[in-house]
């Protein structure tokens, strides 16, 4: 998009492109989303920004009306497999804050510099500063929906000290962080939770979301005693438990969507109600980038729709289910295992190593197991080899991996087909353009042709 496109998307309010970019006021000094409800500003005022981490860089605060950090996160990291897109879905899961740019640049396998130039040229922001954005936004939420210490959210949030997040606080958002707190919108979802509630969450995805395909599939694969479902269809809550950097959790996300309607009746977006409780707060953005990959909550339903909606074949399932979403994963050796050994062969493994929970959940009991403990307790066998290579890091199944050399890996292990190759690339990897073996598919559907199989599935045109 040129800027005279972005700027006609901002005078229209097109919500179709809130967390494609960013837009500032320079007599304001405020950045906001596309789809910001106040007065359209005069052009020649206007700065366009790829990031809210660049926009903020530039001195520019958080709108207050729109809360553009509270946007979906770009689609464009969930189809680039380059360095930019593969160290975005790095950095959105907290690599930065956990290990450093060091770390960061070590799993993309490029120097620290190299990764500062090329994040810096194309986003306008380096990964420090595009971590401390996240971190603000992190540190936003505890403040609104929870009673913790201010002290706490602090370093929950993944500041250093109590100082660096003070400031960051005042100069994103143009208030200190008790006057953060004390702005919390109340009412409906609003609320600050109460002690062992957990943290109420709003999960905002963009367009239309057939949520209900979504937790029909997550019904058909949930492993007992590491995910439930319950209530009827169109009202279920789909709960897990979830191994993270610093702890555990447990979530629970309700089926039906929310949001705002148009004039029209249209929803330009919403989001999914959830409730999140964790061992560690600082597994916060974590536990939050991993629901949304399981979730695939950043996808652009336009663009995919608008594809596979020009194809005879798929036009009246796209026309059927418009936003149809294609379902990842929450823990890549969870869905590499799944694909290896089925839901009857995870149950099992979940029973004798998985590790039992603290303080059990109604029917949740146990974390999926860890690689490094199946790779001892299966020795041998496909499972063993899977397991001890995602143990040693031979092969990478992570956020910011590359698909590709993931995809050789895979191929290279014992046990795993064709088939179950392409399944741990549209899950665990993300991958948005793979085709099962044997299913024949036009180019035409390309690059969203896993989101095109998740249609011919849902229809019953496929297994």
């Amino acid at each position: 998009m040129d800027e005279n496109t972005r700027y006609e998307a901002v005078r229209s309010r097109d919500g179709r492109f809130d967390g494609a970019f960013f837009f500032a006021v320079e007599t304001t000094g405020i950045y906001c989303r596309p789809s910001c409800p106040a007065v359209t500003p005069k052009r020649h005022n206007v700065r366009f920004f790829a990031t809210a981490a660049a926009a903020q860089g530039c001195g520019f605060r958080a709108c207050r009306r729109c809360r553009p950090d509270a946007v979906p996160g770009s689609a464009e990291w969930n189809v680039r497999a380059d360095v930019v897109g593969r160290a975005m879905r790095l950095i959105a899961d907290g690599v930065v804050d956990r290990e450093g740019v060091a770390g960061l640049a070590s799993r993309l396998g490029y120097s620290a510099r190299q990764v500062q130039r090329q994040l810096t040229a194309e986003l306008g922001a380096g990964p420090v500063a595009l971590a401390r954005a996240q971190r603000a936004h992190t540190a936003r939420v505890l403040l609104q929906t929870t009673d913790l210490p201010i002290t706490e959210i602090a370093f929950a949030s993944g500041f250093a000290s109590v100082r660096q997040f003070n400031d960051t606080v005042r100069e994103v958002y143009a208030s200190t962080p008790t006057e953060v707190r004390a702005a919390a919108p109340r009412g409906r979802g609003g609320r600050r939770a109460a002690p062992g509630t957990g943290i109420p969450l709003r999960l905002a995805h963009r367009g239309p979301y057939q949520a209900a395909a979504v937790f029909d599939q997550l019904a058909a694969e949930a492993v007992t005693g590491v995910e439930e479902l319950s209530g009827p269809r169109g009202g279920r809550t789909y709960r897990r438990t979830l191994r993270l950097p610093y702890g555990t959790g447990i979530v629970a996300v309700e089926e039906r969507t929310r949001g705002p309607r148009t004039s029209t009746g249209t929803r330009p977006g919403g989001w999914l109600d959830a409730r999140l409780h964790l061992t560690d707060p600082r597994d916060l953005t974590t536990a939050v980038q991993r629901l949304r990959r399981l979730l695939d909550l950043d996808a652009d339903p336009y663009a995919v729709d608008e594809r596979l909606g020009a194809d005879p074949r798929l036009a009246p399932l796209v026309a059927a289910r418009p936003g149809l979403r294609s379902p990842g994963a929450v823990d890549p050796l969870e869905a590499a295992v799944r694909a290896l050994v089925g839901r009857a062969g995870a149950e099992p493994l979940v029973r004798r190593y998985g590790k039992a929970l603290d303080a059990p959940c109604a029917g949740l009991t146990h974390l999926f197991p860890e690689p490094a403990v199946l790779a001892e307790a299966e020795p041998g066998g496909p499972l063993g080899a899977l397991a001890a290579a995602l143990a040693d890091g031979t092969l990478r199944l992570d956020a910011g991996a590359d698909r590709d050399d993931a995809g050789a890996a895979l191929r290279a292990l014992p046990g795993l087909d064709p088939a179950a190759v392409a399944t741990v690339r549209v899950r665990a990897l993300g991958d948005p353009d793979v085709v099962p073996p044997g299913t024949e598919v036009p180019d035409a559907w390309r690059p969203w042709r896993s989101y095109a199989v998740q249609h011919l599935r849902v229809a019953g045109e496929l297994s």
